[in-house]
């Protein structure tokens, strides 16, 4: 069997464990600093192809010489994504794959610096968003002779929101605020430019729901540096319910909280609940030529809980494990195609949804929108058809 490291045993590491070892075609060593974490998603699974490790892989040294004394095809890290650098330093010096979940613009910097003439293959950014959502905005685009406009859109929400930040904490907080707070990537006029988190607010009806997106780090990943050279404008906004980017300005900007991120750490998770009744929202859109003719074309798809294994995951934790699972499992079995680092778009739509991950985000895990998607900000309101 394939032999793979999967680095921290919380919320996404445990699906990813799992979801790996299930397929019979994976032996997985699960490591965490708290080995009894690591030791729970065993006992759950009930599979020797689950080992529990008691590691601390914030020690760069001590990861090194776990990997030169264990060795595996690939080691995944679904750490905070300030660790993810030291990871990528050790696979690099082992020779392994590597695989991450960061959407930390700077972190990936990183990580791409030491992908650069590596025989084994880099993948940043797998997940959601970027990850899943770049894929499938990579796959529109290729439909295109040539690009006007493409839109990446976003959201994990509670089914049923309640509380006044009509939110619940579905993800990393650490991870929230980072894309919350840290300069956003889009291309404007066909320039690269750096805009403002929680700014470029407009109205997304789906499905009969209206929710509000707006400006977020990290989303775009790598689509910019792949397409945005040949693109007019390009973004990434979350899609959250209306209400939602107010209350969340009140606290980063004018209470200051974005330069004291451990309080409002701590105010979000002592305020919001976390939940796993929730729902992913996934909206790409691109508008180009096609044969002489403009057109936009749509992949829009909601995701949403599903039992896995016998237990009930959320739907971010499925759409996030499912897609570097998927990804993974294309990079390992043709590891002849893929070397150095490798960006999300690099991966075919059709081959991702068809493969034994993820189908857990194709139609059988998920529910497709049929009915009209509308749009609603400063370019002025724009309908298309989900399909």
């Amino acid at each position: 069997m394939n032999k793979v490291l999967v680095l921290g045993a919380g919320k996404i590491g445990a699906l990813i464990s799992g979801l790996l070892a299930e397929s019979g075609a994976y032996q997985v060593q699960l490591a965490d600093v708290d080995e009894t974490a690591a030791a729970g998603v065993a006992r759950a699974h009930g599979l020797a192809s689950i080992q529990a490790v008691r590691l601390d892989a914030t020690d760069g040294a001590a990861l090194q010489a776990y990997l030169a004394a264990h060795p595996v095809l690939a080691v995944v890290s679904s750490l905070p994504f300030h660790c993810n650098t030291a990871v990528a330093g050790a696979a690099r010096n082992t020779g392994i794959h590597y695989f991450d979940l960061t959407e930390d613009v700077e972190v990936t910097r990183q990580v791409s610096q030491l992908a650069r003439g590596a025989t084994a293959a880099f993948v940043p950014q797998c997940g959601l968003a970027p990850g899943f959502i770049s894929i499938a905005g990579g796959e529109l685009i290729r439909h295109f002779d040539s690009l006007r406009s493409v839109r990446l859109r976003v959201g994990a929400l509670p089914q049923h929101p309640h509380n006044v930040l009509k939110y619940s904490l579905t993800w990393s907080t650490e991870g929230l605020i980072n894309e919350y707070g840290n300069p956003c990537e889009a291309i404007v006029d066909g320039r690269t430019v750096e805009v403002r988190p929680l700014e470029g607010m407009e109205e997304i009806e789906i499905d009969g729901t209206l929710y509000e997106a707006f400006n977020t780090s990290g989303g775009l990943g790598s689509l910019a540096q792949s397409f945005g050279s040949s693109c007019e404008s390009m973004d990434y906004k979350t899609i959250r319910y209306p209400g939602h980017c107010q209350q969340m300005r009140l606290l980063m900007n004018d209470l200051k909280l974005n330069h004291d991120r451990g309080t409002l750490k701590r105010i979000l998770e002592n305020a919001v609940p976390q939940t796993l009744q929730d729902v992913v929202i996934v909206y790409a859109a691109v508008t180009g030529m096609q044969n002489g003719e403009l057109r936009e074309e749509n992949y829009v798809s909601k995701i949403y809980p599903q039992i896995i294994a016998g237990r009930l995951w959320s739907a971010i934790q499925v759409s996030t494990a499912a897609g570097l699972c998927a990804v993974l499992d294309l990079v390992i079995t043709h590891p002849q195609r893929q070397s150095g680092l490798v960006t999300q778009e690099s991966f075919r739509l059709p081959a991702i949804l068809a493969n034994r991950f993820g189908r857990h985000l194709a139609a059988g895990g998920s529910k497709d929108i049929s009915g009209d998607v509308v749009v609603s900000g400063a370019p002025g309101r724009q309908r298309a058809r989900a399909g």
